[in-house]
Formats: C-alpha cells, structure tokens, sequence
C-alpha cells in the first residue's frame, strides 16, 4: 500500500512540532519531509537530513524543472519542499509529514491531488496569545503581527481536509494517528484488494 503526504499547519505556538515529533516516534513507515535550502549548512546540522544543502544556482534549476511542490525565500535565501523524495518514499509505503505554513499548504493541495491536510489550532484564540507570550522570544511590537497572521491562518482552516483542536498534545497526537490509518482505510485506497477476492 502506497504512503501518502500529510501537511500540518496551524499559528505559531499551536504545537504542531511537538505533536509531529511524537507521531514520527510513536509510528511505523513514517518520516519527515526534508526542505532543500540555498543556505550555508551551519555546525551540526547533516545534509539529506537537516536540509539538502545546495547552491542558489541548484536550486533555480530546480525551480526551472518544476522540481519543487512549494519554496519560499527568506533573509536572501530559498526553501523549498523537494517533490521526488517524497514521491519516491510514498511509493515504498512510507507516510510523510510536513509542518508548513497555510499559504505552502495550500500549494501543495493543488500539485498532489492526494495530499492530506491537518490544521491544528487551540482551544482558544486567547491560548495561542498566552503561549506567545510565555514563549518570552516575541517582542511586543512583532507579537501584534504574529497574532494577526494567526488570526488570518485559522480562517484558511475551512480549506483543510482535518481539524485538531491541541488542548491536550495526547489527545492531538491520537488524533492525527487516527486521521493517518483512517486515510489508508478509505474506499479508494482498498477496493482493488476486494475486488481481488471476487
């Protein structure tokens, strides 16, 4: 059975990484998407685990050969999603997951018909506020513009396949292994191993 590409998005704070970091530890034929970067590899960090590492010129060519489902560049460098390695993992029956932004999310729904889309989103607007600011890494005058960028992702949520509400990162993370072994139960990805028996 073929694995498929699950995108994860929600406001900063939300705990999506966390919610990720237990589901790739608590199941089988699971991996992260690897981003390729045009920046330099700082110290510690492995190429084709970290990022692929690779120059700006590589990565425009990339671009030019429609290699890419989604890029961004940030402070003079790019990012972007690689397609094949995650065609080349869902083909071995591996699922992938992927935090990414509402906009890149929304890329990638158009490029992979098949792609999955979980929005993961607080209890509360006043939570995601909260955990901003007990995070203590947000100045006051860029906390207003991340509250109005969460504000604007969570009315994209309606563009999603799933919702998790994260008011318990246990429950979350069921949640999002639910939403996984009830995508491979679907209709669609069964029907040829019943029809088989007939």
């Amino acid at each position: 059975m073929k694995g498929k590409l699950f995108i994860v998005s929600g406001p900063s704070g939300v705990g999506k990484n966390t919610i990720l970091n237990r589901v790739v530890a608590g199941r089988e034929n699971v991996q992260y998407s690897i981003s390729a970067t045009s920046r330099a590899k700082r110290p510690g960090e492995i190429d084709g685990k970290s990022y692929f590492f690779v120059t700006r010129e590589q990565f425009e060519a990339m671009l030019q050969q429609g290699e890419l489902l989604e890029y961004a560049e940030y402070v003079g460098n790019y990012y972007g999603t690689p397609l094949k390695p995650i065609e080349q993992a869902t083909q071995a029956g591996i699922d992938v997951v992927m935090d990414l932004d509402v906009v890149g999310a929304l890329k990638i729904r158009k490029r992979v018909e098949n792609a999955v889309l979980v929005f993961v989103a607080a209890p509360s607007f006043d939570v995601i506020r909260q955990r901003l600011i007990h995070r203590g890494d947000v100045a006051p005058d860029v906390m207003e513009s991340r509250l109005e960028r969460a504000r604007w992702e969570c009315e994209q949520a309606g563009e999603y396949d799933y919702i998790i509400i994260n008011d318990s990162v246990e429950r979350a993370t069921q949640e999002l292994m639910a939403i996984m072994t009830a995508e491979k139960c679907k209709t669609m990805e069964r029907i040829h191993i019943v029809k088989e028996e007939l």
